[in-house]
């Protein structure tokens, strides 16, 4: 499994994804935009025939930086693809600088928050009403 920074091509790609995974809290083109084009962000992905099968992205600030998304399509989900997504993120994020990675996820995300705890992040406290549906975030962070 090879890793790739995203191309400006493959926004419309990652946002279709980015819709399957998370159809209410979805970044949609012009948002995955924003960010790719701001100067302090680190997107990675992973690609099976030409598809992207996961991705994530990490914007930063300095030493701190906030892993914004992550996911994987659902058919490739178990297999190790978000866990290279997200070395290859931290890798990246040491070498611009950053010290501290954080980051928002649903309470009622088990699988997300075991596997954000099996990478070494800490739940530090809850974001009441975070998301839009009302459901509160535990915001994580990981030393670099």
């Amino acid at each position: 499994m090879n890793g790739r920074f995203w191309t400006f091509e493959d926004l419309n790609e990652i946002a279709q994804l980015e819709k399957e995974c998370f159809s209410d809290d979805a970044w949609n083109v012009r948002s995955l935009a924003e960010s790719f084009l701001s100067g302090r962000f680190i997107g990675t992905l992973l690609e099976e025939d030409g598809v992207i099968t996961a991705y994530g992205g990490v914007s930063f600030v300095e030493e701190e930086g906030e892993l914004e998304l992550i996911a994987t399509a659902e058919m490739y989900r178990r297999c190790g693809r978000g866990q290279k997504v997200l070395e290859d993120l931290v890798r990246e994020s040491k070498k611009r600088g950053v010290k501290r990675l954080f980051l928002e996820v649903r309470v009622s995300n088990a699988p997300a928050l075991m596997f954000y705890l099996k990478n070494g992040f800490e739940g530090l406290y809850a974001r009441s009403r975070y998301y839009a549906n009302g459901e509160d975030a535990i915001v994580m962070k990981k030393e670099l």
